[in-house]
């Protein structure tokens, strides 16, 4: 939803002895004192024989636009994921695995076309050829059946380069409500660089936290609800979550496939465009996707600078009073600059009926396709690498699993193996009336009553802390009315609450992706809020 182990395994059985041997050498290279130091403005010193040279993290438009070499992207990227870890007293644990291929002596050749060389980190529940795909949990840590999902394709066609596979929220946040965001027993716990003791959010952390420090320019996260714009709230960077069935989800870890989507996570709106225009696009294994090649366009194009002007935009004033007081003066701040763009301001303070019981349905949903989701995913598995076939089969290697329950448990998915499948009449009233209080009778109601062409909130408060002690919790979100509809969600800078980053949401209607992206696009021109985390004065650990 929005949400203990050190290295994952050799990647032998992929890979060959050859590629893990130059893993382990390039790791104990690292051990004896190599690593990126951080400047001031926002570069790396990369380590080097010859006292190391200046990185400046590229924009994706740099590198797809020929400004900055992509096969340098990689190369430094490469450098980052391997060592930028060693700045903080604890590791930021962005990144769970490296492209084994990007560590031969040769790596892959750059594409002059498209994307340009492109790097991409990718969360580490969806599927490429090359590496395994675990989802954060100890029980798919060997799980390589040699394919790429279609999102992956895409990305290698147009030119990208998979840099390799980032850190997540265990399971995508669905296996306990007591879950810690950006938690994983694969990856251990990724951390905030703006207050590492704070949350990176779930479930997409290493995504968005990898991009937040540039280690790469671009990201792909997934969300059920929550999970790409919460971490990129708060991490300081752009997360766009798209209509459901614009972009495939085979061979992705899934959740729920009313709700699930894969999304990027960049530092700028534009960045977010060039990416969804790659990965966009009909599978013919996904059914949800048979609308996209007609819906979608290329991203980048549509954005207009001025689009603001003359735009009514409704805010979800019944939202507002969740958020924190920052928060809430931030977005105050936020409406000023869009009345200054040209925008008009409607105010919305009644929530769409049955507004409080989405959450309820929404749960009964998300529980119930689990269990068939997952049991179809696991299916699709290599048996010989991954030996839990079914959900309860992952419940019984948990409760066996010290590693696995050390911090909380999986009252979740046990609720999902109760419950009783796609036929129940409980889940089909929910999925429902959890869709229509939402979309029809919830995000389309409020546009047409309120003659607007998006709506807009903070996307939420401040990160929260990691101490369970601490009342300094999560305040706000924006994220439930798409997620469950299924429609559009940009998160964009906008300011800070207590010097951490908070975004302001645009959510539009089903298939109105490219005018939410220009929309953030004009707001995010005007603003330039997104400042990145000083790292250059934290201690590099020991």
């Amino acid at each position: 939803m929005a949400d203990v182990s050190g290295l994952p395994r050799s990647h032998d059985r992929l890979t060959g002895a050859r590629r893990a041997g130059l893993i382990a050498a390039a790791l104990v290279a690292l051990s004896l004192g190599a690593c990126a130091t951080p400047n001031e403005d926002g570069s790396w010193t990369l380590p080097g024989d010859d006292g190391g040279r200046i990185f400046q993290p590229p924009s994706a438009a740099a590198v797809v636009d020929g400004h900055f070499p992509g096969a340098a992207a990689v190369s430094g990227s490469v450098t980052l994921m391997l060592s930028a870890d060693n700045v903080a007293p604890q590791p930021f644990n962005a990144v769970i695995a490296v492209n084994p291929a990007l560590l031969e002596d040769r790596g892959p050749p750059i594409a002059t076309r498209g994307l340009r060389g492109l790097p991409v980190l990718l969360k580490d529940n969806i599927e490429t050829a090359d590496m395994p795909t675990t989802a954060g949990s100890l029980a798919l840590v060997d799980n390589a059946p040699g394919r790429d999902a279609p999102l992956v394709t895409r990305l290698r066609d147009a030119g990208a380069v998979i840099l390799g596979k980032a850190n997540l929220s265990e399971w995508a946040n669905i296996r306990s409500n007591n879950s810690i965001s950006g938690w994983s027993a694969v990856g251990d716990q990724t951390r905030n660089p703006y207050d590492p003791a704070r949350t990176p959010c779930g479930s997409s952390s290493g995504s968005a936290v990898a991009v937040a420090i540039g280690l790469a320019p671009a990201a792909i996260g997934t969300e059920t609800d929550g999970s790409i714009t919460c971490p990129a709230s708060v991490n300081g960077v752009v997360g766009f979550k798209p209509t459901v069935g614009l972009v495939s989800r085979t061979h992705i870890v899934p959740i729920a496939h009313s709700q699930d989507t894969a999304g990027p996570i960049t530092t700028t709106v534009e960045d977010a465009a060039i990416v969804l225009t790659a990965i966009a696009g009909s599978d013919p294994l996904d059914p949800a996707t048979a609308e996209a090649d007609a819906r979608k366009v290329d991203y980048r194009a549509a954005l207009d600078a001025n689009s603001l002007q003359g735009a009514r935009l409704g805010v979800m004033r019944f939202l507002v009073s969740n958020y924190s007081a920052e928060a809430q003066a931030e977005f105050e701040r936020a409406l000023g600059n869009l009345r200054a763009a040209g925008a008009e301001i409607v105010e919305i303070t009644e929530p769409p009926a049955d507004f409080r019981q989405i959450g309820g349905w929404e749960l009964t949903v998300l529980l119930t396709e689990l269990k068939h989701d997952l049991n179809l995913y696991l299916a699709s598995t290599d048996p010989t690498q991954v030996r839990t076939r079914t959900l309860a089969e992952v419940i019984a290697f948990n409760a066996a699993e010290p590693r696995e329950t050390v911090l909380f448990g999986q009252e979740l998915f046990e609720r999902a193996e109760a419950t009783g499948g796609l036929d129940d009449p409980a889940y089909v009233e929910a999925r429902e009336r959890s869709f229509r209080a939402s979309g029809p009778e919830g995000i389309d109601r409020m546009m047409a009553d309120n003659r607007v062409i998006a709506l807009i909130a903070p996307t939420t408060s401040r990160a929260w802390t990691n101490d369970r002690e601490d009342d300094d919790n999560a305040q706000g979100s924006a994220s439930r009315l798409a997620a469950v509809a299924g429609y559009p969600h940009l998160t964009v800078p906008m300011g800070f609450d207590r010097g951490m980053p908070v975004g302001i949401s645009f959510i539009g209607g089903k298939w109105d992706d490219a005018r939410i992206l220009s929309l953030g696009h004009a707001y995010e021109q005007r603003t330039r809020e997104r400042r990145p985390p000083v790292l250059a004065g934290l201690q590099p650990s020991s």
